[in-house]
């Protein structure tokens, strides 16, 4: 019961100075909700970009040609030969008069093209790949397939987007981490001179015999409902800031190739990410800047 008492007194405590140091607990919350934006607008930028990428990968293909000899019924049957290779997420099958007919529309501006017949063209398979890491290998395993005689792949473009995708990656991770240790390394300087105005007061109930655990208990649930506080304030306002975002680009004629992920998709995890940072950064920064003022 004791010990129930004492976290009730400790919660109480770091409420209490929340508003009595009103001034110092309301420029660490916005220290904690300034950060936790830019720190969220990064990881939003980048989940976007990781899922535009991820459509892209998905609408890069490659074509596999078939034995002009194999009738279409034989074409047809290699289907579920090729999407047993591993690395294969579909295929589908274009007949010759279909294949024709995609390159007429596409040279419908030069009549020279629209005469050509179907039999000029072979049946093909468009193929889609899971993994673009692994075009090389799975365009080698599908060209040994029986009937397949010709693959028209581009494995530089592939490549390209693999490096693009792990550079953004890359340097999203960076800069999350490093705006992190920022956040911590200011929300800890705040702190602390908010602390440094209570030296005299943390001295006087050390010399009353106050235990480190005692004194240190109200700080730490001060950073906790601070951290806490700016959490949820960020957490709302980086919703609002998205959508508008979001609104803008979707309003936008000249930005379509750019798509972004409703929030409410995402609600979840921001939230998530936003509570654990901001406990990590107020307690963990209340924790840091009481240290030094214990030794009395």
């Amino acid at each position: 019961m004791r010990h129930f008492s004492n976290l009730g007194y400790f919660f109480l405590e770091g409420f209490r100075s929340i508003f009595t140091h009103g001034l110092m607990s309301f420029a660490a919350l916005c220290m904690i909700v300034c950060c936790l934006l830019i720190m969220g607008s990064f990881s939003l930028v980048a989940i976007n970009l990781d899922d535009m990428w991820g459509r892209y990968e998905q609408q890069n293909e490659f074509l596999a040609f078939i034995d002009e000899n194999y009738t279409q019924e034989e074409a047809q049957a290699l289907e579920s030969s090729i999407e047993a290779v591993s690395n294969v997420s579909d295929a589908t099958f274009v007949s010759k008069e279909e294949a024709q007919e995609d390159f007429a529309a596409d040279k419908e501006e030069n009549e020279l093209f629209e005469s050509l017949p179907a039999t000029v063209f072979r049946d093909r398979y468009r193929i889609h790949v899971v993994n673009l890491e692994q075009l090389e290998q799975t365009v080698d395993q599908v060209s040994q397939i029986p009937g397949v005689v010709n693959i028209s792949a581009a494995p530089e473009i592939a490549e390209g987007f693999v490096v693009v995708r792990n550079i953004a990656s890359g340097v999203a991770v960076i800069l999350v981490v490093t705006l992190l240790l920022v956040s911590l390394f200011i929300i800890t300087n705040t702190i602390r001179l908010a602390t440094f105005n209570r030296r005299d007061e943390i001295a006087i109930m050390k010399m009353c015999g106050a235990t480190n655990g005692f004194v240190r208990w109200p700080f730490v649930f001060e950073g906790l409902i601070i951290g806490l506080a700016g959490a949820l304030a960020a957490f709302f306002l980086q919703w609002g800031i998205y959508t508008l975002i979001g609104r803008a680009i979707a309003g936008s004629d000249t930005i379509q190739l750019i798509t972004v992920l409703p929030f409410t998709q995402l609600a979840g995890r921001v939230m998530a990410i936003f509570a654990g940072t901001g406990f990590v950064i107020g307690v963990g920064g209340s924790l840091l800047a009481i240290r030094r003022f214990l030794q009395v």
